[in-house]
């Protein structure tokens, strides 16, 4: 049986998300349409807000439903913009959801580093912040190669104080630990479903009272005039679904700390390295590397065997490249040899376990071709 330890890329439907998703497929109306079956599916929309609100605790008219992640960061981004915000401090460990977005701008981007932890550096962005120019900081909650999770609170402390905007992609963290968006500081944040158990398509954006969101997509005046074209009603619904049962099951994501650390310390046995280790990371989130041995292999070797691990983003159309997180961090020499293993809502004990009996067989097969070669 294939065990999937990949949650980071997408998570497996719930099955709450499915029955609600195909709930919503039977209704007829539009959300825009004012007789009864129009009533009905704005009805339902207007109760996922509150569903999807109250999962990230903001209240209902802070959600703008997307079409994903993705879009999300690019309406926020686009947004600040316009606003007024000329320059683009940009996290040095983005995702490229954030970081094309943003290079895609006229703003001047300029790139926030990290430290050997993958954490982003404080005093730097203080210092970049007294430089002259509005700044529209972007940040990650939590990395979705490594787990680490960013300062975004005290970073949001710092953006305030400059009269900054502070756009949060939240999209890796996002069903995994609890967030608290008003607590977080932030004036926008990213959110999708498909990583939480809901269908693929659907995501959405919180907003503070501080921003100021311009359409990114033109139309009819959906979604609070935020967003144009029809609501999609059914991946709606399912994430809302999802999202009431990724609170449900937060203590559930926090156990999985204990399997996470239990494959840790087997492959650190053999000579792994274990990113960000020393700080606080998603419980079920695992970047390492295997000097010598190629992240391709890796995770073809686990793959044969039935256990689907990544290499990094997934939106990197199929490709396996050296992780720019891992060089980043200072690891450039690790870049090519990172893996990332990660757990969601379904997985268990013994599907960690399994990998790591898995890794360590295919590693040791890997160091006998070396000394045959």
């Amino acid at each position: 049986m294939a065990i999937y330890l990949d949650y980071n890329a997408t998570a497996p439907i719930r099955p709450e998300a499915r029955e609600a998703a195909n709930a919503a497929m039977d209704l007829l109306g539009n959300p825009a349409s004012v007789h009864a079956a129009g009533r009905a599916a704005r009805a339902l929309v207007e109760a996922a807000r509150a569903d999807v609100a109250e999962f990230v605790a903001v209240k209902p008219a802070s959600i703008t439903f997307t079409s994903g992640g993705t879009e999300s960061n690019a309406l926020a981004i686009e947004s600040g913009v316009l606003a007024g915000f000329e320059r683009i401090i940009l996290g040095a460990t983005e995702h490229s959801a954030v970081a094309e977005n943003a290079r895609a701008k006229s703003a001047t981007v300029e790139v926030w580093p990290v430290d050997a932890n993958g954490v982003a550096d404080l005093d730097w962005l203080a210092a970049a912040l007294a430089r002259p120019g509005k700044a529209l900081v972007c940040l990650m909650l939590a990395n979705n190669e490594t787990g680490v999770i960013q300062p975004v609170a005290q970073a949001s402390a710092l953006v305030r104080d400059a009269g900054g905007w502070l756009h949060i992609d939240a999209v890796g963290a996002v069903g995994k630990i609890g967030i608290d968006f008003n607590a977080l500081g932030a004036d926008t944040m990213a959110l999708v479903g498909h990583k939480i158990g809901a269908p693929f398509g659907i995501g959405a954006l919180a907003a503070g009272p501080r921003s100021k969101l311009s359409r990114l997509i033109h139309g009819g005046g959906q979604e609070q005039g935020r967003r144009g074209g029809a609501e999609n009603v059914s991946g709606i619904a399912g994430m809302a679904a999802a999202a009431r049962a990724a609170t449900r099951d937060l203590p559930k994501m926090a156990a999985q700390a204990q399997w996470r650390d239990g494959l840790q310390a087997r492959v650190e046995a053999v000579g792994a390295v274990t990113f960000g280790a020393a700080v606080p990371r998603l419980p079920q989130t695992l970047g390492f590397a295997m000097p010598g041995y190629e992240s391709t292999l890796q995770v073809m070797n686990l793959d044969l065997a039935g256990v689907m691990v990544s290499a990094g983003p997934a939106c990197s159309s199929g490709k396996l490249k050296p992780s720019a997180t891992v060089a980043a961090m200072g690891r450039e020499d690790l870049a090519a040899n990172a893996i990332r293993v990660s757990g969601g809502w379904a997985s268990t004990a013994a599907d960690w376990q399994t990998c790591g009996d898995v890794w360590l067989a295919a590693f040791e097969k890997h160091l006998a071709r070396r000394q045959v070669v």
